[in-house]
């Protein structure tokens, strides 16, 4: 049975290296495209400015919204073609009163923006629905209320949308950690973002055109958005359910590198711990939700890689983590109670004849630690500025302390997600991120 359990782990960590370095490879590959692009950030003129709605739902957000409400002020987009709202959403500080002081102070005649107070249910998903029965842009473009985006982000991520306008449902840019250099957790959250958005999103898209719409600085067209039914209501991971419905629809979720924005990132544990909790156990129920696509013969072969992938990462790999820590904790345990009772059994050892598996599992192991250095590094050399002798210090500790978090907070999302479950639990209450001053 002990090594039953062992090829198991062993078995799920070769499936854990190989997905990691099919990604990696694409990403590798988009990356040296890039670099013969001799003017990355050049901007031409576009065809068209269709008009934008941008929406920003903003819940006790005064610690932080005044920037982005400059930075909105600022995008380098036709005025005439933007309508902007920020929604103070149920809000007891003055989220609302910030947002209007900075408006009157900087609006231009040209621009359209208003602070609208909200005291309606449904969270982010809420306010969003709300906001799309009253948009009149052909897009809507969400910011979360900690974003700061770049003054061509907006620009970017409609030039990207011309490519194809009939594919493309909706259009994501890359977002970045305004914030990581205030402490050990930020820098590794600042590691971890960089991979995502350079490794992950990037890999996807150019192998498989398979796009993910993040929290914060994406489009979608309005009519189509309209057409599906809108977000969620009550969805702890608004985002994520709605690139399901998008891929149900056989539409594309592209990614515009070029439009890059700059958000806030947790700066205590407990504030990490609440935030990708919520996020794990909505991805949780997204996955259990689109689970049947992959038995089903009409779903599309994208949204069918999706769901293997989540499901892979949240459900297989973690227990694969679960049981290889427990082997680890459960042998140095017998180990050191061995060094006083000599007659004591190591219950997960292999015989004599075994050890070759034994050692191949420890390579394994080596190898993961080899190649999660390896993607860390690959995206913080695409990205300025990031390549640093101390940032290749964090991602090596990191492996061993805040990847490690991962397990404690998708095991705990885990376990909350199946007692709603059991006990008929109100699970939607949405965690409120904590935020902190510049």
């Amino acid at each position: 049975m002990s090594e039953v359990t062992v090829i198991f782990a062993l078995i799920s960590i070769w499936m854990s290296i190989l997905i990691t370095l099919v990604i990696l490879f694409g990403a590798v590959v988009a990356l040296i495209k890039g670099i013969k692009d001799v003017s990355p950030m050049k901007k031409e003129k576009l065809e068209k400015y269709p008009k934008v709605t941008i929406v920003v739902p903003a819940h006790n957000e005064e610690l932080v919204i005044q920037d982005t409400v400059t930075a909105l002020m600022a995008l380098d987009y036709p005025k005439e073609s933007l309508e902007i709202r920020i929604v103070a959403d149920n809000c007891s500080d003055k989220t609302f009163e910030v947002a209007n002081e900075i408006i009157k102070r900087n609006k231009s005649k040209a621009l359209d923006i208003k602070v609208i107070k909200r005291t309606g249910k449904g969270g982010k998903a809420g306010v969003l629905n709300d906001m799309l029965a009253k948009a009149t842009g052909e897009w809507i473009c969400v910011y979360d209320a900690d974003a700061m985006p770049q003054e061509d982000a907006l620009y970017f991520l409609i030039a990207k949308s011309l490519e194809n306008e009939k594919d493309f449902a909706a259009v994501f840019g890359r977002n970045k950690t305004r914030n990581y250099r205030q402490n050990f957790l930020t820098r590794c959250i600042n590691l971890e973002i960089v991979t995502t958005q350079r490794i992950h999103h990037v890999g996807l898209w150019n192998l498989f055109k398979i796009g993910r719409i993040p929290g914060t600085n994406f489009i979608i067209k309005t009519d189509f958005v309209r057409s599906i039914g809108g977000w969620d209501n009550g969805a702890l991971t608004e985002d994520t359910a709605i690139s399901f419905k998008i891929m149900q629809q056989n539409k594309l979720i592209a990614l515009a590198p070029k439009s890059e924005a700059f958000q806030q990132e947790p700066e205590s544990l407990k504030a990490y711990y609440y935030q990708r909790k919520r996020w794990a156990k909505g991805n949780y129920e997204v996955i259990l939700e689109n689970f049947h696509h992959l038995f089903n013969f009409k779903s599309n072969w994208r949204i069918k890689l999706e769901v293997l992938y989540y499901t892979s990462t949240f459900f297989w790999f973690n227990a694969a983590i679960l049981v290889s820590n427990f082997l680890f904790v459960v042998n140095l345990i017998a180990q050191i109670i061995k060094l006083f009772i000599p007659q004591m059994i190591i219950p997960f050892a292999f015989a004599s004849s075994n050890r070759k598996i034994a050692a191949l599992l420890l390579v394994n192991w080596a190898l993961m630690f080899f190649i999660y250095i390896l993607q860390i590094n690959v995206a913080l050399v695409s990205q300025y500025g990031q390549a640093t002798t101390i940032n290749l210090i964090y991602s090596i500790v990191s492996y061993f302390t805040y990847s490690q978090l991962f397990i404690v907070v998708a095991t705990s999302a885990f376990f909350s997600l199946m007692f709603d479950k059991i006990f008929k639990r109100d699970g939607t209450k949405w965690y409120k991120t904590q935020r902190f001053s510049n």
